[in-house]
Order: C-alpha cells, then sequence, then structure tokens
C-alpha cells in the first residue's frame, strides 16, 4: 500500500457502517493479525454492565475481516470474500474495554492456489477476545471463502 492510500482500518471504517457505530479502534491490521479495540460505552453495555454480546460478536466479526483484507488485498480484483459461517464462545465475564485478535488458520498461499485451480477456497480465522487485564473473555472462529468474480 502506498503512503497516501488508506489503511484498512480506514477502509474498513468506510465501508462497514457498523464498525464506526460501535467506535472500533483497528490497532493492527496485517496479513499475519489483526488486532481492534472496542472501548468501554454505556450504550452497548448488556444486562451485566459489559459489551453486549452482539457488540463483542461484531468486534471479532471486523478484526477477521481486516486481517482477510489485509491478506487477500491482492485477490481483490477477481474475487470477493465473504464469510460463510460464525462460531461464538463466551468464556468470562467481559468488563471495561475489549480487544479482538485475530489470526489466519491457514497460509494465505495455500489460499490463492486453490483459487488459481479455479476453486473456492475456504479458510479460518481465529479471534480471541480479551479484557485489558489479558484474560480470554470470547473466542470465535469465523469461515471465510474467496468467491470468484464471474
Amino acid at each position: 500500500m502506498s503512503e497516501n492510500a488508506p489503511s484498512i482500518g480506514d477502509l474498513m471504517l468506510a465501508s462497514v457502517p457498523m464498525t464506526a457505530t460501535l467506535n472500533l479502534e483497528f490497532l493492527e491490521t496485517g496479513a499475519d493479525r489483526a488486532v481492534v479495540r472496542m472501548p468501554d460505552q454505556s450504550a452497548y453495555h448488556n444486562h451485566v454492565g459489559g459489551p453486549h454480546a452482539g457488540a463483542m460478536f461484531t468486534l471479532a466479526e471486523s478484526a477477521s475481516g481486516a486481517i482477510v483484507m489485509s491478506a487477500f488485498a491482492d485477490q481483490l480484483g477477481r474475487a470477493v470474500p465473504l464469510a460463510v459461517r460464525a462460531e461464538i464462545s463466551y468464556q468470562k465475564l467481559a468488563m471495561g474495554p475489549v480487544t479482538a485478535t485475530a489470526k489466519l488458520g491457514r497460509p494465505v498461499a495455500d489460499v490463492v492456489a486453490e483459487l488459481d485451480e479455479g476453486e473456492r477456497p475456504e479458510f479460518a480465522v481465529e479471534i480471541d477476545i480479551t479484557r485489558e487485564d489479558g484474560a480470554v473473555t470470547g473466542q470465535m472462529s469465523i469461515v471465510w471463502t474467496l468467491r470468484p468474480n464471474r
């Protein structure tokens, strides 16, 4: 990406309105890892005073989208990334700001090789959601595909 090109975080905030609604902060957006933070906001609290499950889902999904956009930016002219399915587990009470850290489950080259062969590759993104004290409050797995343009 050139110096003047918008960052993946800026692109996500501009093209995915929910990310701006939740005031998500894209701290790191690379092909190996994406880190997205959601500040503590009472408007998005649940009945026990922590972030609502839907807001945490959106946080984790947004981190996965950022890593997918980073890892496959050079493929976007020929394929559209789409989430296929997701599973989330809420493990501990989340209070205060929370951070989602996403990692790709497969090497980029393997996914691109399948795309080159005319296939519609699927790949998982694994996300940990943590509190400020480092405790993992939830984990999410999202399976993505690259749908070839026809």
